[in-house]
């Protein structure tokens, strides 16, 4: 069974321990017990982005679905939060394992691993190979290409579904990144190549607002693109903050491509201009994780990729507009996807 167990409140569900979130020592005194104890610490932008951090908390509701868990969360504010919340879950020996969210906990957890051995980790975004972390990364620049590949044909052509419509005269698309790092600037490598591989004519404008949590941020770049440099399609990979590209949108009457999870169904209020989606599966590693820990199967010091192949990462149409797409994009980006997984397309992983 899974180490660092300890009794357990009786009847205590998911929902009440989401509630103690910032308060470590959910799992107290009491009896009561469960196949596992997950501590999770999420990205800085917290839950309610309807992308990365929600698609991570999914991972978690899935696996309570399927398992008896429990599970208490952490939403740090910055960074500098990261050290405390991981060391906070580690200390108390209460958790059968620890989630960190986004490569930006890494030197967080470079710190507690070492300090608390008999505690297990995993972290999603980075690598850190210790024998107590098991380490998620993703194929974003294939999904990253996927997309772009679809606003390369779609750039270039007249088409138009629901309110919006491209300018076929300008052959300009653009991405929105949050903070400039090596993992985001990876999603806007992939984007260019297959912006390029549809498109040799077309030009990618670029702009990072520097936070994962300001829409105001989000929506001022992606105006920019659409008023002043002609962009019709953007896409964005940079949380909370691409709910203004959303925004922008459709305002402008254009399009946007959205990432993490299939943001036609978590923002409905946009799913007029969402063309589709760069779907990153963090629910797929976090339930993995949990499925692991519940099977006493956790095998740290590994590193797990999630690719296309894996279907880890995908472009995901549009709910509303989707159907609008034609057929032979369509085909196009089927072709480009077994092209990639076959090794005949050979994806950038950094600009």
């Amino acid at each position: 069974m899974p180490r660092n167990r300890r009794t357990f409140l009786t009847g205590a569900g998911a929902a009440g321990l989401a509630g103690l979130a910032g308060c470590v020592g959910g799992f107290g005194d009491g009896g009561g017990d469960s196949e596992a104890r997950i501590g999770m610490v999420y990205a800085t932008g917290g839950l309610g982005d309807n992308s990365f951090n929600d698609m991570a908390q999914q991972g978690l509701l899935d696996a309570e679905d399927e398992f008896d868990i429990a599970f208490d969360e952490r939403e740090p504010e910055t960074e500098g939060e990261f050290t405390s919340a991981q060391r906070d879950f580690a200390e108390s020996g209460d958790y059968d394992l620890v989630s960190c969210i986004g490569f930006a906990q890494l030197d967080a957890l470079e710190e507690n691993a070492d300090a608390y051995p008999d505690q297990d980790f995993i972290i999603i975004d980075e690598v850190l190979e210790v024998d107590n972390v098991r380490s998620y990364i993703f194929g974003e620049p294939e999904g990253s290409f996927q997309v772009g590949h679809l606003a390369g044909l779609l750039t270039d052509m007249e088409f138009a579904a629901a309110e919006s419509e491209t300018n076929p005269d300008a052959n300009t698309v653009g991405f929105v990144g949050g903070v400039e790092s090596p993992l985001i600037e990876s999603f806007e490598a992939g984007f260019k190549a297959g912006v390029e591989y549809a498109n040799e004519d077309a030009e990618v404008v670029t702009s990072y607002v520097g936070d994962f949590n300001d829409t105001a941020g989000g929506q001022e770049a992606a105006l920019s693109m659409y008023q002043d440099q002609d962009a019709d399609i953007v896409f964005h990979a940079a949380g909370r903050t691409g709910v203004g590209v959303l925004q922008a949108a459709q305002s402008e009457g254009r399009f946007a491509i959205g990432v993490d999870a299939d943001q036609s169904l978590t923002e409905p209020d946009y799913a007029d201009v969402i063309l589709a989606s760069m779907v990153k599966q963090v629910d797929t590693a976090v339930y993995s994780a949990v499925e692991s820990v519940v099977n006493d199967a956790f095998e740290g010091g590994e590193t797990e990729r999630l690719g296309l192949e894996e279907e880890g990462v995908r472009a995901v149409y549009g709910d509303t507009i989707g159907d609008e797409i034609p057929d032979d994009v369509t085909g196009a980006l089927d072709e480009s996807r077994q092209a990639i997984i076959d090794g005949e397309i050979d994806v950038p992983q950094e600009l």
